[in-house]
């Protein structure tokens, strides 16, 4: 029997299946190939896998990546770099060590293999969509489960066709062509898609630039973004000293999408996403002359070769304006050794860049953060209100060709005006692994090996099961587009992570600075803490804190317009039931500080979902959508509760 034609995405899940139909089931589980974490939410997936008592790794590749918490003030980030290095040594896992690079620019040069599945303790893990990867972020704890050779749940796909054509103008990047995408189809609304990218301009785009562009597929919301491995991709592979691992995997003629959204490359112009969000998208023409005060270059979105080369081409003997600070962070050792080697660097130096550490630094408001009120444009995928580090700031997001023509004059600029060349593919890369350790033991690990634990590194709290009827209090309540930078922010507070009780102090600190003193009080009273949201709740990043903190005093309950996949995922995995509005007017009949009584919410779990809440304003329901194993983790009380 002849099979029906497939595209990219139905042949790598199709391989890859190993519960569900997507015929008829609406969760399909799916076996992954390779993991990899980074060290803000590496750690305390390592403590949860450890909790498993599994004796190595079951995955094909597992690497343990530092690129976040490299600044290092304080003893905390260290002890967690020696406990993931540590844990990497005994369970079979490759460390790659601080300075390194970042892990999802190193993970694409280095280990990404056509056709397989990733999972990432990062929610810009589908970055390994450029080179025909199906990569998806997820909590840690899934990670933790995938490691141990478990199968990772998604909801079953539907797939829209990104239908490229023609050729991008000089001047005119990936960059915007994901900005393109985002102005058609918002930061929400994409719960349950992934993205396939097709069409005759797929072939002009390098694999970085196809990374740029799966990289910010995660601001839509969809489940991941995936280009077709090619031509353009066993070319990367080969240059990366990795031909062995390319497979071509292209759709079949014929082959069927749930929906099509046609881009003619040669009309994208220049674009930017305005302050605060990678959905509020205009033209940088529309920007023309705004006066800038910094320029940030790099992070996993835009650090390769092609983008960092391409800066020091547009600032090549010229200067950056007086008042504007340049910054620029490559995305790893290979990408400053190419530039060192064909004096990238030293033009960078002369224009007046300061050069920082190959992370994610800037990204993350780890350091670098820009002064009151300032405008600052930086080519990362993300520029929610603070997340720099300062409140008042007004963040862009440009392409590297919009922030370098930018920065010799201190005002926004288009870039087409006087475009430089393109910058070739690479026939080869150098080659320095020297910074991956243990690839020789990885998957077996090393027998014996200590574990190093320092005062920063606490205990994973498990959940309890639901009870048959909860007394709550409405802890919070919050608006649209809340993201897991407001429940659990970064920053500064990033090196508590591996310390639960002292991280979640911080919990909804950038909304709230009393929740987490007013939650422990409901919780001593013996009453639950319910957050009522608005639209596209627990968008950005895929930190599972956002889920553990808020369990740990006491939520048992998001009740919300809607909820972003990723944070619904973790959500359940740690025992809050993601209950949705039924009417969304409803909103409006709950205030903060409202006692609420969600009689029955066990049994409303096992059963269809729906639960009569009683206010202090009247009756509402509201409705969980949930799969027959997503029942059971909320019932035990979360997934590590469950095991």
């Amino acid at each position: 029997m002849k099979q029906k034609p497939m595209n990219v995405v139905e042949k790598i899940l199709s391989a890859h299946l190993v519960e569900g139909d997507p015929a008829k089931d609406p969760e399909l589980g799916i076996r992954i190939d390779q993991t990899l974490t980074q060290d803000a939410t590496g750690t305390m997936a390592y403590l949860q896998f450890e909790s498993m008592d599994v004796p190595r790794v079951k995955t094909d590749l597992s690497v343990s990546y530092v690129d976040h918490n490299t600044v290092q003030i304080g003893f905390e980030n260290a002890d967690d770099h020696d406990f993931l290095q540590s844990i990497a040594k005994k369970y079979g896992i490759v460390y790659s060590k601080c300075g390194n690079g970042i892990c999802h620019q190193l993970h694409l040069e280095r280990f990404g293999k056509p056709g397989t599945t990733l999972l990432g303790s990062d929610s810009h893990t589908p970055t390994g969509g450029g080179i025909g990867q199906i990569a998806i972020g997820a909590g840690g704890i899934d990670i933790a489960v995938a490691m141990a050779g478990g199968a990772f749940h998604i909801p079953t796909p539907k797939v829209r066709a990104i239908v490229l054509k023609g050729k991008l103008r000089k001047g005119v990047s990936a960059k915007d062509v994901i900005l393109k995408v985002l102005e058609k189809f918002g930061t929400k609304g994409n719960v349950g898609w992934i993205f396939e990218y097709t069409g005759p301009g797929v072939a002009t785009l390098d694999v970085p630039s196809r990374a740029t562009i799966t990289n910010m597929g995660a601001e839509l919301g969809v489940t991941t973004s995936v280009f077709p491995s090619d031509a353009v991709t066993k070319q990367f592979l080969a240059a990366q000293g990795r031909a062995k691992d390319f497979v071509r995997i292209v759709a079949d003629k014929g082959a069927k999408y749930d929906d099509e959204f046609v881009v003619d490359l040669s009309k994208v112009e220049p674009m930017m996403a305005a302050p605060h969000s990678p959905g509020n998208v205009v033209t940088v023409k529309s920007k023309k002359g705004l006066k800038v005060n910094q320029i940030m270059i790099g992070s996993c979105t835009n650090s390769s070769y092609r983008d960092i080369r391409t800066v020091a081409l547009y600032l090549k003997g010229k200067h950056v304006a007086d008042d504007v600070e340049v910054g620029i962070a490559c995305g790893s050792r290979q990408v400053i050794n190419m530039l060192a080697k064909d004096g990238s660097l030293a033009i960078l130096h002369a224009a007046g860049c300061r050069m920082l550490e190959n992370a994610c630094g800037f990204c993350i408001g780890a350091h670098m953060s820009p002064r009151t009120g300032a405008v600052s444009l930086r080519t990362n995928n993300r520029n929610f209100e603070g997340r720099s580090g300062t409140k008042s700031a007004q963040v862009y997001l440009v392409s590297p060709e919009t922030a370098a023509a930018s920065a010799l004059t201190g005002k926004v600029e288009l870039p087409t005006k006087n475009p430089v060349a393109a910058v070739p593919s690479p026939k080869k890369f150098p080659i320095d692994d020297a910074m991956f350790l243990y690839r020789k033991t990885a998957g077996k690990g090393v027998k014996g090996a200590e574990i190093v634990r320092g005062p920063n590194i606490a205990q994973v709290p498990k959940g309890v099961p639901l009870a048959k009827d909860l007394s709550a209090v409405a802890a919070i309540k919050v608006g649209d587009k809340i993201t897991t930078d407001h429940i659990m922010p970064a920053g500064a507070r990033l090196k508590f992570r591996s310390n639960i009780p002292q991280y979640a102090k911080f919990v909804f600190e950038p909304c709230d600075a009393k929740f987490h003193d007013s939650c422990l009080a409901n919780k001593e009273k013996g009453l639950a803490n319910v957050i009522i949201a608005g639209e596209s709740y627990g968008q950005g990043s895929s930190r599972e804190h956002a889920a553990l903190c808020p369990m740990y005093l006491g939520v048992k309950a998001v009740v919300a317009k809607s909820v972003e996949r990723i944070h619904r995922a973790n959500l359940i995995n740690f025992g809050i039931v993601p209950f949705i509005f039924e009417n969304p007017k409803d909103y409006d009949k709950v205030a903060a500080g409202d006692k609420l009584e969600l009689k029955g919410i066990r049994a409303a779990v096992e059963g269809d979902g729906v639960l009569v809440v009683k206010g202090p304003k009247g009756e509402f329901k509201v409705k969980a959508s949930l799969s027959d194993r997503e029942k059971h983790l909320l019932l035990c009380g979360g997934l590590l509760a469950s095991l």
